[in-house]
């Protein structure tokens, strides 16, 4: 799952201009007419303005499906509710493709934002009755690309390619928030189509990304309220060029739709290029198993984050500073992933053992603590694989969520067994739903909590995550271990 934040730097426009030196083949727009599905308004000007500024020019005719009206791009905003935003933005839109030079106007399904794999159906059929009137084969349809990290530009993007493939009808995908979580690995280069723009289409594709005001500028006031499109973002739709994707072949793209549809998780959540295929979905009652994560590290080196986000950055933080002591004996740390945290708990104790099922993320970890001597990376499959030894600290830090059924109490069980007698538990988990996830972050703490060899020393919970510390019957505060209180 690729995991971002619009308010991150992202990717530089310089990386990708020197990936984009390469010699790419051209696309074909000798069509009759081109259809646009749009998850959001701005989609269609952010990956296609100067196509259509293009199509416009030659005389092409445009039909424009917009899925969404993108009310949920600023959740919570103090001076825009969703009703008021999707008005805005459909107001934007209108704007922008008249910019362009398109008469057509946009067809919007008013489908919810975010909840767009709930109405296959009815995008199915929009983009057919589209199809239907353009009364010729010679069509190209265009769409977010459904790597992209989005669940709405993954849905819509699947959609596409599954009707256009079954009616022999072109299809090209355009990817947005691939620019900025992204590198040039990511993408599937074999696949690339570029349209070079003319002077003409790249000044009327910026002054459609201007119309997109709600995007550009924060909503309201208040610190730390910042724009979805902000500058880094936005070179990267100010280029000479729009690159666009060719479908997979249908084999490949089939055995992995299952995997793509957890890529995405807010989102803009959210999944980059991948391998020619990958897992099936995990079953919501399956413990989640090592093809998932291999196909997850395989497609970026930092999946969720843990290097670059400051959600992380201060969850980690957060954790270390509700250990109960400045030091620990022997420490044992669940699903270390490429050791973000592995790293920070070697500082606070003699040894840490560190094991996790992917092997491309103990590489990682491995490279991250070269210079770590007493810590030992295992690559095991938990809880299947427990260590045996005594730690005077277990760390569950996002993982237990993963384990289904019995697996959570043979997990649980097992750390609790492997405890010193005067040891500690910390586990702390995302307490929002995720599609692949066999349970949540509350539920995991909740059977942590109704354990009777377990008493809670701290709690801290946010609206994000749930942070626990937890030892055996009898362990004191940390004032009365100092001798502050009785």
């Amino acid at each position: 799952m690729v995991s971002f934040d619009h308010r991150d730097p992202g990717t530089d426009e310089g990386v990708w201009t020197a990936a984009l030196r390469r010699d790419l083949p051209p696309l074909d727009l000798d069509v009759d007419r081109l259809i646009v599905v749009a998850a959001h308004p701005d989609d269609e000007t952010l990956g296609a303005a100067g196509i259509l500024a293009t199509a416009a020019v030659r005389g092409i005719p445009v039909d424009l499906v917009v899925v969404t009206d993108g009310e949920g791009s600023h959740p919570g905003s103090p001076t825009h509710s969703p009703a008021t935003l999707a008005l805005l933005r459909r107001r934007e839109l209108r704007t922008a493709v008249e910019t362009l030079g398109l008469d057509a106007e946009p067809l919007f399904l008013g489908l919810p934002d975010g909840g767009t794999d709930e109405y296959r159906d009815a995008v199915s059929a929009a983009l057919g009755e589209a199809l239907d009137r353009a009364g010729s084969d010679r069509v190209l349809v265009l769409s977010p690309w459904r790597g992209d990290g989005h669940r709405d530009h993954r849905v819509v993007g699947e959609i596409v390619e599954e009707v256009c493939g079954a009616r022999g009808v072109r299809s090209r995908a355009f990817p947005i928030w691939l620019w900025h979580w992204g590198a040039p690995g990511d993408v599937p280069w074999d696949a690339v189509e570029r349209l070079v723009l003319d002077t003409g289409a790249r000044d009327a594709k910026t002054r459609a990304l201007d119309a997109h005001a709600s995007q550009l500028q924060p909503l309201s006031p208040a610190p730390g309220d910042e724009p979805m499109v902000h500058p880094r973002m936005r070179a990267h739709f100010e280029r000479d060029a729009e690159v666009f994707f060719a479908p997979e072949p249908r084999d490949r793209a089939a055995a992995r739709a299952a995997t793509e549809r957890a890529a995405s998780s807010d989102e803009p959540a959210p999944a980059a290029a991948e391998p020619a295929a990958g897992p099936a979905e995990p079953a919501p009652d399956a413990t989640v198993g090592q093809a998932y994560f291999d196909d997850i590290y395989a497609r970026h080196d930092d999946p969720w984050g843990f290097d670059s986000r400051w959600y992380e950055e201060r969850k980690r933080a957060a954790l270390l500073a509700a250990l109960p002591r400045r030091r620990y004996r022997a420490t044992f740390e669940a699903g270390c992933s490429t050791g973000a945290l592995t790293v920070e708990l070697a500082r606070r104790s003699d040894r840490v053992l560190a094991v996790d099922l992917a092997a491309a993320a103990l590489e990682r970890a491995r490279r991250r603590m070269a210079t770590s001597a007493n810590v030992e990376l295992r690559r095991g499959t938990l809880p299947d694989d427990w260590p045996a030894g005594e730690f005077d600290l277990v760390v569950l830090s996002e993982v237990a969520y993963y384990w289904a059924g019995a697996d959570l109490d043979r997990g649980l069980a097992a750390a609790v067994a492997s405890l010193s007698g005067d040891g500690q538990l910390v586990a702390c988990h995302w307490r929002h739903p995720v599609a692949e996830y066999p349970r949540s972050g509350d539920s995991v703490h909740d059977a942590l909590a109704g354990r009777p060899d377990l008493v809670r020393l701290v709690r801290h919970e946010e609206e994000d995550f749930v942070l626990e510390v937890f030892a055996r019957p009898g362990a004191r505060s940390v004032a009365t271990e100092a001798g502050l209180a009785s």
